[in-house]
């Protein structure tokens, strides 16, 4: 007769961490793969704006796995995370590892440059969005046949911090299916969950 371990899972991740998650990966995948039409890729990055916002505040005053005091570490202990994740020895950790946690700071800051500099590059372009008040509209010669129209700073600036941010993003995913097959646990399903093996 076999005997079978039973599985003790813990909550980790809050209902607010999981909605905000998806949310932003959601906002800012579709924005970056469409920019028309513009009020579509407008309300995305306004969207991905506010729920960085909201996260930072979260990280104060939420739970305690949501609080960057419990995940935010040096960088000396990302590094030898790394590491170790390499491999696949690392730690594991219930909550964010050290490096998980060096990437959501990296991530919710080039996000919040990328929304602040779409929004830049609207006010530039359009004389549209909230910083339309503090950023003049450039007033651009009409198009030429034949030739392309040259791009505006802000929109040269806008396009190079969204695809910096798309390289971490697919670092992030690589990250989390190495993490997952190093610690034996599918980090995905536990950021829809919440749960995660007890320690």
């Amino acid at each position: 007769m076999s005997s079978t371990t039973q599985v003790i899972e813990v909550k980790v991740w809050d209902l607010f961490v999981r909605v905000f998650h998806w949310s932003l990966a959601t906002a800012v995948l579709i924005a970056w793969a469409t920019d028309e039409p513009i009020w579509l890729h407008s309300w995305l990055g306004y969207l991905a704006a506010i729920l960085v916002v909201l996260r930072v505040i979260w990280g104060f005053i939420g739970a305690e796995q949501a609080r960057f005091i419990s995940f935010v570490r040096g960088p000396k202990l990302v590094s030898d995370y790394l590491a170790g994740l390499i491999r696949f020895s690392s730690p594991r950790f219930l909550g964010h590892s050290p490096a998980g946690g060096a990437m959501i700071i990296a991530l919710l800051i080039m996000i919040a440059a990328t929304a602040g500099t779409g929004m830049a590059n609207l006010a530039a372009d359009r004389g549209e969005g909230p910083l339309a008040g503090v950023i003049e509209k450039v007033e651009r010669p009409p198009r030429v046949p034949g030739r392309p129209r040259p791009q505006l700073f802000w929109k040269q600036v806008h396009e190079t911090i969204a695809n910096i941010t798309l390289v971490l993003i697919v670092l992030h995913v690589l990250g989390v299916a190495a993490a997952s097959i190093a610690h034996h646990e599918n980090l995905v399903w536990a950021m829809i969950t919440g749960r995660k093996r007890a320690e």
